[in-house]
Protein backbone atom coordinates (compact mmCIF):
# COMPACT_ATOMS: atom_id res chain seq x y z
CA UNK A 1 0.00 0.00 0.00
CA UNK A 2 1.36 3.13 -1.07
CA UNK A 3 2.15 6.02 1.67
CA UNK A 4 1.88 9.49 2.09
CA UNK A 5 3.61 12.13 3.69
CA UNK A 6 1.92 14.63 6.09
CA UNK A 7 3.09 17.25 8.92
CA UNK A 8 1.47 16.84 11.99
CA UNK A 9 2.71 19.72 14.61
CA UNK A 10 5.30 20.44 12.61
CA UNK A 11 6.76 16.78 12.31
CA UNK A 12 6.86 15.15 8.71
CA UNK A 13 4.98 11.67 9.21
CA UNK A 14 4.95 9.17 6.45
CA UNK A 15 1.31 7.06 7.05
CA UNK A 16 -0.72 4.27 4.34
CA UNK A 17 -2.48 6.22 2.64
CA UNK A 18 -5.58 4.67 3.75
CA UNK A 19 -5.35 5.82 7.37
CA UNK A 20 -7.09 8.59 8.96
CA UNK A 21 -5.69 11.90 10.81
CA UNK A 22 -6.26 9.97 14.27
CA UNK A 23 -4.64 7.07 13.32
CA UNK A 24 -1.22 8.45 11.80
CA UNK A 25 -1.07 10.30 15.08
CA UNK A 26 -1.16 7.50 17.19
CA UNK A 27 1.33 6.21 15.48
CA UNK A 28 3.63 8.89 15.70
CA UNK A 29 3.11 8.78 19.36
CA UNK A 30 0.97 12.13 19.10
CA UNK A 31 -2.14 11.73 21.36
CA UNK A 32 -5.55 13.40 20.11
CA UNK A 33 -8.14 13.49 22.57
CA UNK A 34 -11.70 11.52 21.62
CA UNK A 35 -14.27 9.88 23.34
CA UNK A 36 -16.18 8.24 20.52
CA UNK A 37 -13.22 6.57 19.09
CA UNK A 38 -12.73 2.50 20.16
CA UNK A 39 -10.40 0.44 18.45
CA UNK A 40 -11.81 -2.25 16.35
CA UNK A 41 -15.10 0.07 15.61
CA UNK A 42 -16.22 2.13 12.89
CA UNK A 43 -15.69 6.04 13.78
CA UNK A 44 -18.52 8.16 13.23
CA UNK A 45 -16.93 11.11 14.67
CA UNK A 46 -20.05 11.58 17.54
CA UNK A 47 -18.17 13.17 20.05
CA UNK A 48 -15.95 16.12 18.04
CA UNK A 49 -13.20 16.06 20.62
CA UNK A 50 -10.56 14.79 18.15
CA UNK A 51 -11.17 17.94 15.51
CA UNK A 52 -7.78 19.15 14.29
CA UNK A 53 -6.99 22.30 12.33
CA UNK A 54 -5.79 21.45 8.23
CA UNK A 55 -4.37 23.87 6.25
CA UNK A 56 -6.43 25.26 3.99
CA UNK A 57 -9.63 24.71 5.83
CA UNK A 58 -11.72 26.92 7.62
CA UNK A 59 -13.58 24.41 9.41
CA UNK A 60 -12.24 22.24 12.77
CA UNK A 61 -12.60 18.42 10.93
CA UNK A 62 -12.71 15.15 12.95
CA UNK A 63 -9.40 13.39 13.02
CA UNK A 64 -10.98 10.03 13.65
CA UNK A 65 -13.20 10.40 9.92
CA UNK A 66 -10.28 12.92 8.15
CA UNK A 67 -8.05 10.42 5.65
CA UNK A 68 -4.71 11.93 5.16
CA UNK A 69 -3.77 13.25 1.93
CA UNK A 70 0.01 14.28 0.49
CA UNK A 71 1.40 17.48 1.99
CA UNK A 72 -1.76 17.80 4.54
CA UNK A 73 -0.36 20.25 7.46
CA UNK A 74 -2.12 19.24 10.32
CA UNK A 75 -2.11 21.09 14.04
CA UNK A 76 -3.61 18.99 16.90
CA UNK A 77 -2.72 21.55 20.04
CA UNK A 78 -3.85 24.94 19.69
CA UNK A 79 -5.82 27.52 21.69
CA UNK A 80 -8.51 27.71 19.49
CA UNK A 81 -8.59 23.73 19.37
CA UNK A 82 -8.12 23.70 23.49
CA UNK A 83 -11.23 25.98 23.94
CA UNK A 84 -13.60 24.18 21.77
CA UNK A 85 -12.38 20.39 23.40
CA UNK A 86 -13.48 22.39 26.64
CA UNK A 87 -16.66 23.67 25.58
CA UNK A 88 -17.82 20.16 24.24
CA UNK A 89 -16.68 18.80 27.95
CA UNK A 90 -18.59 21.31 29.83
CA UNK A 91 -21.36 20.67 27.32
CA UNK A 92 -21.12 17.00 28.12
CA UNK A 93 -21.88 17.48 31.72
CA UNK A 94 -24.20 20.05 31.91
CA UNK A 95 -26.49 17.82 29.40
CA UNK A 96 -27.09 14.93 31.73
CA UNK A 97 -26.44 14.25 35.29
CA UNK A 98 -22.73 13.29 35.74
CA UNK A 99 -21.61 12.74 39.60
CA UNK A 100 -18.53 11.46 39.76
CA UNK A 101 -18.40 11.16 43.62
CA UNK A 102 -20.87 8.52 43.34
CA UNK A 103 -20.50 6.90 40.29
CA UNK A 104 -19.23 3.93 40.30
CA UNK A 105 -16.78 4.84 37.13
CA UNK A 106 -15.18 7.20 39.43
CA UNK A 107 -11.51 7.06 38.93
CA UNK A 108 -12.03 5.06 35.47
CA UNK A 109 -14.24 7.25 33.50
CA UNK A 110 -12.35 8.25 30.28
CA UNK A 111 -15.09 11.15 30.48
CA UNK A 112 -13.52 12.60 33.51
CA UNK A 113 -10.04 12.04 32.85
CA UNK A 114 -10.34 14.49 29.91
CA UNK A 115 -12.09 16.97 32.07
CA UNK A 116 -9.20 16.99 34.35
CA UNK A 117 -6.42 16.83 31.37
CA UNK A 118 -8.13 19.66 29.86
CA UNK A 119 -8.43 21.15 33.46
CA UNK A 120 -11.88 21.37 33.62
CA UNK A 121 -12.59 22.57 37.14
CA UNK A 122 -16.50 24.26 36.59
CA UNK A 123 -19.19 24.13 33.89
CA UNK A 124 -20.23 27.71 32.23
CA UNK A 125 -23.40 26.51 30.99
CA UNK A 126 -26.27 25.89 32.56
CA UNK A 127 -27.09 22.43 33.71
CA UNK A 128 -30.28 20.65 32.28
CA UNK A 129 -30.52 18.01 35.37
CA UNK A 130 -32.64 15.35 33.33
CA UNK A 131 -35.16 12.67 34.95
CA UNK A 132 -33.30 9.77 33.67
CA UNK A 133 -34.27 6.36 34.64
CA UNK A 134 -31.69 3.01 35.77
CA UNK A 135 -32.53 -0.23 33.85
CA UNK A 136 -31.18 -2.98 36.13
CA UNK A 137 -33.66 -5.46 34.68
CA UNK A 138 -30.82 -7.53 33.14
CA UNK A 139 -29.62 -10.42 35.27
CA UNK A 140 -25.74 -9.15 34.64
CA UNK A 141 -25.76 -5.68 33.55
CA UNK A 142 -27.41 -2.34 34.17
CA UNK A 143 -27.33 0.78 32.55
CA UNK A 144 -27.55 4.44 33.95
CA UNK A 145 -28.87 7.06 31.10
CA UNK A 146 -27.83 9.78 33.58
CA UNK A 147 -24.31 8.88 32.54
CA UNK A 148 -24.79 8.10 29.45
CA UNK A 149 -22.62 10.94 26.45
CA UNK A 150 -24.02 9.65 23.32
CA UNK A 151 -20.76 7.91 21.99
CA UNK A 152 -22.73 4.90 20.11
CA UNK A 153 -19.98 2.90 21.27
CA UNK A 154 -22.33 0.51 22.85
CA UNK A 155 -24.21 0.37 19.83
CA UNK A 156 -21.69 -0.30 17.79
CA UNK A 157 -20.12 -3.34 19.47
CA UNK A 158 -23.33 -4.62 19.49
CA UNK A 159 -24.09 -4.61 16.13
CA UNK A 160 -20.73 -4.79 14.32
CA UNK A 161 -18.73 -7.23 16.74
CA UNK A 162 -20.84 -9.52 18.83
CA UNK A 163 -24.04 -8.97 15.62
CA UNK A 164 -26.33 -9.17 17.80
CA UNK A 165 -28.20 -5.55 17.32
CA UNK A 166 -29.40 -5.32 20.71
CA UNK A 167 -28.31 -1.17 21.13
CA UNK A 168 -29.40 1.24 19.13
CA UNK A 169 -30.03 5.28 19.59
CA UNK A 170 -33.98 6.60 19.49
CA UNK A 171 -35.03 10.32 19.63
CA UNK A 172 -33.64 13.49 18.56
CA UNK A 173 -30.91 16.07 20.07
CA UNK A 174 -30.68 16.71 23.82
CA UNK A 175 -33.45 13.73 23.74
CA UNK A 176 -31.96 11.42 22.31
CA UNK A 177 -31.25 7.97 24.35
CA UNK A 178 -29.06 4.67 23.73
CA UNK A 179 -32.47 1.66 23.88
CA UNK A 180 -32.71 -2.02 23.59
CA UNK A 181 -34.79 -3.50 20.75
CA UNK A 182 -37.90 -1.84 20.75
CA UNK A 183 -37.31 0.50 23.55
CA UNK A 184 -38.11 -2.26 26.33
CA UNK A 185 -36.07 -2.99 29.38
CA UNK A 186 -32.84 -4.73 28.74
CA UNK A 187 -33.97 -8.05 31.06
CA UNK A 188 -36.85 -8.30 28.77
CA UNK A 189 -34.79 -8.66 25.48
CA UNK A 190 -34.79 -11.43 23.13
CA UNK A 191 -32.04 -10.76 20.92
CA UNK A 192 -29.20 -9.73 23.62
CA UNK A 193 -26.45 -12.58 24.36
CA UNK A 194 -25.47 -11.42 27.88
CA UNK A 195 -22.22 -10.89 26.13
CA UNK A 196 -21.28 -7.83 28.19
CA UNK A 197 -19.34 -6.27 25.33
CA UNK A 198 -21.25 -3.25 25.37
CA UNK A 199 -20.15 -2.95 29.04
CA UNK A 200 -16.58 -2.91 28.49
CA UNK A 201 -16.91 -0.21 25.45
CA UNK A 202 -18.68 2.19 27.52
CA UNK A 203 -16.30 4.99 28.47
CA UNK A 204 -18.13 5.93 31.29
CA UNK A 205 -20.24 4.58 34.03
CA UNK A 206 -23.76 4.68 31.93
CA UNK A 207 -22.91 0.71 31.20
CA UNK A 208 -21.94 -1.27 34.56
CA UNK A 209 -21.99 -4.95 36.24
CA UNK A 210 -24.65 -4.91 38.93
CA UNK A 211 -23.13 -4.76 42.02
CA UNK A 212 -20.67 -2.55 40.85
CA UNK A 213 -20.08 0.20 43.72
CA UNK A 214 -18.44 3.22 43.78
CA UNK A 215 -14.96 3.35 41.62
CA UNK A 216 -15.56 -0.17 41.09
CA UNK A 217 -16.08 -0.49 37.29
CA UNK A 218 -12.94 -1.13 35.42
CA UNK A 219 -13.08 -1.91 32.02
CA UNK A 220 -10.94 -4.57 29.98
CA UNK A 221 -10.13 -3.26 26.59
CA UNK A 222 -8.10 -5.99 25.80
CA UNK A 223 -10.88 -8.55 25.50
CA UNK A 224 -12.75 -6.46 22.63
CA UNK A 225 -9.17 -6.07 21.03
CA UNK A 226 -8.80 -9.77 21.27
CA UNK A 227 -11.56 -10.48 19.17
CA UNK A 228 -11.21 -8.12 16.39
CA UNK A 229 -7.93 -9.47 16.19
CA UNK A 230 -8.58 -12.71 15.98
CA UNK A 231 -11.06 -12.16 13.20
CA UNK A 232 -9.22 -9.76 11.05
CA UNK A 233 -6.52 -12.67 11.13
CA UNK A 234 -9.12 -15.02 10.59
CA UNK A 235 -8.12 -17.04 13.49
CA UNK A 236 -11.14 -18.87 13.91
CA UNK A 237 -12.33 -20.16 10.62
CA UNK A 238 -11.67 -23.53 10.22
Amino acid sequence: MAAKTLTIDGRLISAAEDQTVLQAAKDAGIQIPTLCHLEGLSDIGACRLCVVEVAGSNKLLPACVTRIAEGMQVRTDTERLRHYRRMVLELLFAERNHVCAVCVANGHCELQALALALGMDHVRFEYRFPKYSVDITHHSFGIDHNRCILCTRCVRVCWYIEGAGTKNVAGRGAECRIITDLNQSWGTSETCTSCGKCVQACPTGALFKRGSAVAEMERDRTRLEFIVNAREKKQWIV
